[in-house]
C-alpha cells in the first residue's frame, strides 16, 4: 500500500470538539478537508493514511462566521468538514496524531 503526497493534501487536519468527541463513540471521525475534495478521495485518503476500512462518509460545507473587531467587520473563512463512518473493529484516536 502506497501514501501518495495527494493523501495529504485532501485531508487538512482532525477536527477536536465537543460534537466530534461524541460522535467517536459510534465509530464516526470528524476532518476538516479542502474545499475541492470529494467524497471519494476522502474515503480513499482515510483508508491510507490510517489502515482503517471506511463504510460512508458525509460532507459538510461551513458558513463563516462574520465578526466585529474593534469596529472593523470580518469573517471567517468557509470551511468544509467530512464525517468518515468506520466499518466495526476499526478505530482512529485523532489525539494521538499520524
Amino acid at each position: 500500500m502506497t501514501i501518495d503526497a495527494k493523501h495529504y493534501d485532501v485531508i487538512v487536519a482532525p477536527v477536536i470538539t465537543e460534537k466530534a468527541t461524541m460522535a467517536s463513540e459510534h465509530n464516526k471521525v470528524v476532518f476538516k478537508v479542502t474545499r475541492k475534495a470529494t467524497k471519494p478521495q476522502i474515503k480513499e485518503a482515510v483508508e491510507k493514511l490510517f489502515d482503517v476500512k471506511v463504510k460512508s462518509v458525509n460532507t459538510l460545507l461551513r458558513k463563516g462566521k462574520t465578526k466585529i473587531f474593534r469596529g472593523n467587520l470580518g469573517s471567517q473563512s468557509d470551511s468544509k468538514r467530512a464525517v468518515v463512518t468506520l466499518e466495526e473493529g476499526h478505530r482512529i484516536d485523532v489525539t494521538t496524531g499520524l
